[in-house]
């Protein structure tokens, strides 16, 4: 017995055959290029916010650079990297740099490490441990500009609340100028950082505590692991990715630090409390020096770029592994 197909009057095929291979192709070709239109549209949006507000800033502050410019009208006078050169023989943006590897430095070995202790610390069950958390993490909460106000009167010289209580508790030799004298002025910034962005990262580390598994450490426990034992060998290695963010960010936030230290000090006394950004905005908008003040921004902008990607390269190159994913239309 034979069986017999008769033509389809739509496309003259023989109906119940299985289309061609080219129409199996060109039909998966228009599913994805219907995908990549849909992507496309969604993100236009973003990209052109991203265009608008941050590539073609930095494209042209990157332009303004190689002139000299007080920032009316377009840049006209075209004076090479004299710029650049200025830059790197200015006593204060070197000073700059320095300051701003001290506040890396003592970022990496205090406040992260106060931080961590305080998560692990919470992270413990104790009775009001949702209330610390919250006091805790209440100063990351308030804008620089407050926190800035705030420790301006705490420690102002003589009549400020710190000063006030060392008196009180008989350690009026251990006051000072605080803010306003240069021996001191970094480690008073330093201690208002540490109080307000400590608790970010003891958020971060909390997060990752609770992500540890307990069985873990009720197994460690069981082997006769210690305290310490049991946070080195097993919480410590499986909260490194948490570790590794928080870094990233504490160097990141201390290049660009701005707001907090123009609030209380404004770069003073004498330019040794100031930071890239504090100087780049005193050029730029007090001095009117913008081709100067956008080879800064340049600069600011290198350094955090060379280092996220190093970064990225040798520190977080295990933990993006498999993290990138790939689009296909064809359902595979």
């Amino acid at each position: 017995m034979t069986s017999t197909f008769l033509p389809d009057k739509r496309t003259g095929r023989d109906a119940g055959l299985p289309p061609p291979a080219t129409d199996r192709s060109r039909s998966r070709a228009r599913r994805r290029a219907l995908n990549w239109l849909t992507a496309v549209g969604f993100q236009l949006p973003a990209l052109v916010l991203f265009m608008g507000l941050v590539l073609l800033p930095m494209l042209f502050a990157l332009y303004a650079a190689f002139f000299r410019w007080g920032g009316f009208g377009m840049p006209s006078e075209y004076i090479g990297g004299e710029n650049f050169t200025r830059l790197f023989q200015d006593d204060v943006f070197l000073g700059d740099l320095w300051r701003c590897l001290v506040l890396v430095v003592l970022s990496l070995v205090v406040q992260l490490p106060f931080a961590l202790a305080m998560a692990v610390l919470l992270n413990q069950r104790m009775r009001g441990r949702a209330v610390y958390r919250m006091l805790f993490f209440a100063p990351y909460v308030l804008s620089e500009a407050i926190t800035g106000i705030l420790f301006g009167m705490i420690f102002a010289p003589d009549d400020g609340f710190a000063d006030q209580v060392l008196g009180k508790v008989g350690l009026d030799g251990l006051g000072g100028e605080w803010f306003a004298d240069p021996s001191t002025v970094m480690a008073t910034l330093f201690l208002v950082m540490t109080w307000k962005y400590f608790g970010f990262h003891m958020m971060l580390y909390l997060a990752g505590l609770q992500a540890v598994p307990r069985e873990l450490t009720e197994a460690a426990l069981i082997d006769g692991a210690g305290p310490w034992q049991r946070f080195r060998n097993v919480t410590l290695p499986l909260l490194a990715p948490t570790l590794r963010i928080s870094v990233f960010l504490s160097v990141i936030g201390a290049i660009q630090l701005f707001d907090l230290v123009w609030v209380t000090t404004a770069g003073g006394p004498d330019h040794h409390s100031e930071t890239m950004a504090v100087t780049m905005f005193q050029y730029g908008f007090k001095r009117y020096q913008v081709g100067y003040a956008s080879a800064i921004s340049v600069v600011m902008f290198g350094i955090s770029l060379v280092f996220a990607l190093a970064y990225q390269r040798f520190v977080l190159r295990r933990d993006l592994e498999g993290a990138t994913t790939t689009m296909r239309g064809d359902g595979k």
